[in-house]
């Protein structure tokens, strides 16, 4: 895999000024600074109107073309704005970039969710649902399998119990949670649909009065479970906040609690990689994701599964 050079602001600026035919005649050129949040990409603001993603390596250029099709394919389908890319290429051999619009907004670790942008994101979960599959498939949106929610139950036991010992978490709710439990929330079949599966807090825009906006960051999307983008929202905005939009998209009880516990699971398992040095992410944010999922909603008082429950409201 070839890994390139990360790129200074005078690269940046001289391939901006390549593109943008108005800041050619600029002594210094549009204002270019670095987005702290770039995921895989080297990212930068141009401006205020732009966003200059470089990729920085083969595979990332890859997910990257295969990005800017399926934006295309599923802008239709949504009801909040995808990044629209005015021009893109390669910045070094066989390394591409892209210039998209920047959409107006903050994130939703900025912003707190309106009432209205719970709507909003029912909109989102309902057009990725409305995305004919094998369109995405024929772009090259991979196929990826349901994660056994008991294996991730597994493995979020012990490692709350050690969270527990670093007086970071009450590990009695997820005791209560148990194999059967687990079993009676795995995934249907017959039920994939184009998820964005990468829903975190940073990834939707959202503005001053609550709404979403838009959602970025589409490189990891794939054919697959419903369930991952409710847990990507219930660490981005809350599981009341996620699993009253899922239900307005129509999802029924059992993908909103799995979600849920997926997201309850993951934030258990990733604070602890954390606090024993396997994980780099920020820890305050890892700490807010774990409470913005174990928040107790309602659903969960009034769900009674049986072995044959189906995909409904109780």
């Amino acid at each position: 895999m070839t890994q390139a050079p990360t790129p200074t602001a005078d690269t940046v600026r001289r391939l901006v000024r390549s593109l943008l035919k108005e800041s050619a005649t600029g002594t210094s050129g549009p204002d270019i600074r670095p987005v702290a949040e770039g995921g895989e990409h080297f990212t930068w603001w141009v401006g205020t109107r732009y966003v200059l993603r470089l990729a920085p390596d083969r595979e990332a250029s890859a997910r990257q073309r295969r990005e800017l099709r399926l934006r295309d394919l599923v802008r239709p389908h949504l009801s909040v704005a995808a990044p629209a890319g005015i021009a893109h290429g390669e910045w070094a051999p066989g390394l591409t970039y892209t210039l998209d619009t920047a959409i107006p907004g903050g994130t939703a670790e900025e912003h707190d969710v309106s009432a209205i942008g719970e709507a909003d994101l029912a909109g989102l979960l309902t057009g990725l649902r409305e995305v004919p599959v094998r369109q995405a498939e024929t772009l090259g949106v991979p196929r990826t399998p349901p994660r056994s929610l008991e294996a991730l139950r597994r493995m979020a036991v012990p490692a709350a119990e050690r969270l527990a010992v670093a007086d970071e978490f009450d590990p009695a709710p997820l005791f209560h949670f148990t194999s059967p439990g687990a079993a009676q929330l795995a995934a249907q079949p017959g039920t994939a649909v184009l998820v964005h599966h990468d829903l975190k807090g940073e990834h939707l825009v959202v503005s001053a009065d609550g709404r979403v906006r838009g959602v970025l960051g589409w490189t990891d999307a794939a054919v697959g479970d419903p369930a991952e983008d409710i847990a990507g929202l219930a660490l981005a905005v809350g599981s009341g906040a996620a699993v009253r939009s899922a239900t307005l998209a129509g999802y029924g009880a059992r993908p909103c609690l799995r979600g849920l516990w997926l997201a309850r699971c993951d934030t258990v398992i990733r604070l602890t990689d954390r606090l024993e040095g396997r994980d780099d992410s920020p820890l305050p944010l890892l700490r807010v994701q774990l409470r913005r999922a174990w928040e107790t909603i309602l659903l969960e008082r009034v769900s009674d599964f049986r072995e044959d429950a189906t995909d409904e409201e109780p």
